[in-house]
């Protein structure tokens, strides 16, 4: 039997931009569900953040849900089963309170704390967030089950949440050294440690995850084998200018279609020819992008250190983790970075006044 298992949806994402939902849509009307049908898939497992504001859901960005992903699902005669994620739950401490549960309950097979469930005599382990209401159950069941998976949105120690940004906090993960397989949403980049898989977001959302393959996942329970369908629609982009040595034509000619409905840097390595360059802003504007950051490079400013025009092409996360290195603060700079970046990217999901 085949799963295709999906994580950390964040539908909403960005102040519910809609630039993201319809990114999302064209992944899912061109690669999941495509790939659902043509190999006659018909379990779906969600494993967590379905939803990105823990307070509220926009009603647009509800509806988009709906239309998108879970009619589509139906349609299929699919329900799937979703444990739930942190960024799907109202309180920090309990999971009771959780958008699946007041809007898409009758949608959903849902898991609010961990449960056993068999797919084709293959038992796993539901493992939805643990906090505090849950924690000793959770502790339990990992202890006393005999299902060989685990599948959750698990938050353990080591591992990391963007890539380069690895996590101090969380569970140990030799608490689950009893499982075959573990795979878990929650953190964002694709990573692996032994039995431990953390499957990544399906999309881009921020420049943290710029070049970081995202997608979903198909498991076959016989095998135990987990295989990778990659997302090929990028939200963040750079693209590099250098017009030495090299005629508007050779500029010019590429396909421009691809930076539509993205965020784009574009870094200048070299620029002789202004009237040349402008020619290339404007097709890259009419291309429609939502953001075009430009980054200069400081050789055309008398600045003889590359690595500024490098930093300056970096994104914020990258540079504020540098600056933390730097800091003599009296506290560990890994835990305060882990917590930078935490505010970061909460911030990232506040409604804008």
């Amino acid at each position: 039997m085949k799963i295709a298992i999906i994580t950390d949806t964040h539908w909403g994402v960005r102040n519910d931009q809609i630039a993201f939902l319809d990114n999302s849509k064209k992944f899912l009307d061109n690669v999941f569900f495509p790939y659902l049908d043509d190999n006659g898939i018909t379990t779906v497992i969600h494993l967590g953040d379905l939803v990105d504001r823990r307070k509220y859901l926009n009603i647009y960005t509800a509806r988009r849900l709906r239309e998108d992903f879970i009619s589509p699902l139906h349609a299929r005669g699919i329900k799937p089963y979703i444990t739930i994620g942190n960024h799907d739950t109202y309180y920090k401490n309990t999971n009771s309170v959780n958008a699946i549960r007041e809007t898409y309950l009758n949608d959903f097979h849902l898991y609010e704390e961990a449960t056993e469930v068999e797919f084709d005599g293959v038992k796993i382990l539901f493992m939805p967030w643990i906090c505090e209401e849950n924690r000793d159950h959770a502790m339990e069941m990992i202890r006393t089950t005999n299902a060989q998976i685990c599948m959750g949105h698990l938050e353990i120690a080591g591992f990391e949440m963007y890539r380069g940004s690895p996590v101090s906090h969380g569970d140990d993960r030799s608490i689950f050294d009893r499982f075959d397989l573990v795979l878990s949403g929650h953190y964002h980049h694709r990573s692996s440690a032994g039995n431990i898989h953390y499957l990544g977001s399906h999309a881009e959302f921020t420049w943290s995850d710029y070049d970081d393959p995202k997608g979903f996942h198909v498991l076959d329970t016989q095998t135990r084998e987990v295989a990778f369908v990659e997302n090929p629609f990028k939200m963040f982009r750079k693209v590099w200018y250098n017009d030495k040595d090299k005629s508007a034509e050779d500029l010019l000619e590429r396909d421009w279609s691809k930076y539509a409905g993205s965020y784009v840097k574009l870094i200048v390595s070299n620029k002789d020819n202004p009237f040349t360059f402008d020619l290339f802003t404007t097709k890259l504007y009419e291309a429609g992008p939502l953001e075009v950051s430009i980054v200069e490079d400081h050789r055309n400013m008398d600045t003889i250190d590359e690595e500024e025009l490098l930093n300056e092409a970096e994104d914020t996360l990258t540079i504020l983790s540098k600056y933390i290195k730097t800091l003599e603060t009296g506290v560990d700079n890994k835990d305060l970075d882990n917590l930078m970046r935490s505010l970061y990217h909460e911030a990232l999901s506040m409604e804008t006044s």
